[in-house]
């Protein structure tokens, strides 16, 4: 189904998702959401493109494969829970540590890993149903 003003609200509506998902992503630690809502909603965002205007489009949209988003997510994750075991301590334990003033940790980086596995596995899923039909 092509619809001009369908098209047209999606496009608008994948940039107030994407941004909507990096605040939730950013605010879970100390309020409710973190790395799967955040990544839930973006996938959501690009779905809504995808119906909209075909998956063809939505993957020019993206510009990066979905699996390569959500292989990276999976590193990401490894990255974090293996960061603390030069520190002696469990892996997956938070790891903290300040660059240039602003404090990061390991949680960060995993909540990063877990957004982009659910975008990546979200969105092949879609887009693999998508073209069946």
């Amino acid at each position: 189904m092509k619809s001009l003003i369908l098209t047209t609200g999606a496009r608008t509506l994948i940039a107030l998702f994407l941004i909507f998902s990096l605040y939730v992503l950013l605010r879970g630690h100390n309020a409710p959401g973190g790395g799967f809502i955040g990544g839930l909603i973006a996938a959501c965002g690009f779905a809504i493109h995808a119906f909209a205007s075909g998956v063809a489009e939505a993957r020019r949209a993206l510009k990066v494969d979905p699996r390569t988003i959500g292989v990276t997510g999976l590193i990401c994750a490894l990255i974090a829970g293996l960061m603390a075991l030069p520190f002696g301590v469990a892996p997956f334990a938070g790891i903290w540590g300040e660059i240039a003033g602003y404090k990061l940790s390991s949680v960060l980086l995993f909540d990063i890993g877990v957004y982009l596995a659910v975008v990546g596995g979200i969105l092949t899923l879609i887009f693999a149903l998508e073209e069946t039909l």
